[in-house]
């Protein structure tokens, strides 16, 4: 495969139409390590691809330069809203194809950047939800830490102070831990989701859609698409008019579905490349149709 670096982001092209909104997971949804590609074919005959991050001076995330070409396009003919849980620093380490997006989501929601910067209202409009509605971060990280295994917890992290995570070793993992952390969790307003080796335990106010919704407020948009692959993206799914998500992942996994939400049978960056296609023709339906995969 032939590996390139993208160009920085920038802010000039052609206005985003307000009245189409498109929120989109990132890691595993949009773009994807070298671990997640999934690549069946002989290096040979493997897509080009682009890489959209680098870490440590080390290329760490990639889509194929097809899926690049699509996200450029689909970036300048919608409100595009890059939806992660990444924290902001995370989130920062990625140049994406296309104008740099007005809005994004991070933290799983917890964070609504607007030209780069956090909106100071939305963070305390989350603040007091997550004081009224589920227990304190400090009660549940104890409990994490408590019940996590040295033979297999390999790291423990706060992100952003809103939630917590923690990276495993997935083989030493024990069966059912994670579903009896989950229970315990929702008994106190928390949800938790395992996505390759980390477990996350986020506040169950805390979630993409309401972000979603507050950028379709403030663009007027008409029509909202959306694309993800974990369970913490089942609610983002859900509020959109339109959604998808691909052949791996959380959702896979676990069989979850909705009406109006699309299943893929492709899965690793192909899964990317074929997510961009179908917002692209439900942006805009009549357009040039980008073509198959």
């Amino acid at each position: 495969m032939t590996l390139s670096h993208a160009p920085g982001s920038h802010s000039s092209g052609t206005p985003a139409r307000p009245s189409v909104l498109v929120a989109s997971d990132l890691d595993r949804t949009l773009i994807y390590s070298a671990a997640a590609l999934q690549l069946p074919m002989p290096d040979a005959e493997a897509p080009r691809l682009l890489c959209v991050e680098v870490y440590e001076s080390r290329p760490l995330s990639y889509l194929t330069e097809t899926a690049a070409g699509l996200l450029d396009g689909l970036a300048r003919a919608t409100v595009f809203v890059p939806t992660t849980t990444r924290t902001r620093e995370q989130y920062g380490r990625i140049h994406l194809p296309g104008p740099a997006p007005r809005f994004a989501i991070c933290a799983n929601g917890g964070h609504l950047l607007v030209d780069g910067v956090s909106d100071p209202v939305w963070r305390n409009r989350v603040a007091d939800r997550l004081a009224d509605e589920c227990a304190p971060l400090a009660e549940v990280r104890a409990h994490l830490l408590a019940a996590a295994d040295p033979a297999w917890l390999l790291k423990e992290r706060i992100a952003e102070d809103l939630f917590a995570y923690l990276v495993v070793d997935r083989a030493l993992l024990p069966e059912g831990w994670v579903k009896e952390l989950a229970e315990w969790a929702g008994g106190r307003g928390w949800t938790v989701s395992l996505q390759g080796r980390k477990i996350y335990a986020v506040p169950r106010p805390l979630t993409k859609s309401a972000a979603m919704r507050e950028v379709a407020r403030r663009t007027g948009a008409e029509l909202t698409l959306a694309a993800g692959d974990s369970l913490l993206d089942a609610d983002l799914l859900l509020a959109a008019d339109q959604g998808w998500r691909p052949g791996h992942g959380e959702l896979a996994d676990s069989g979850w579905n909705a009406p109006h939400v699309d299943v893929l049978p492709q899965t690793g960056v192909a899964a990317g490349e074929e997510i961009l296609r179908r917002l692209t023709r439900a942006a805009a339906p009549g357009a040039a149709d980008p073509g198959p995969a």
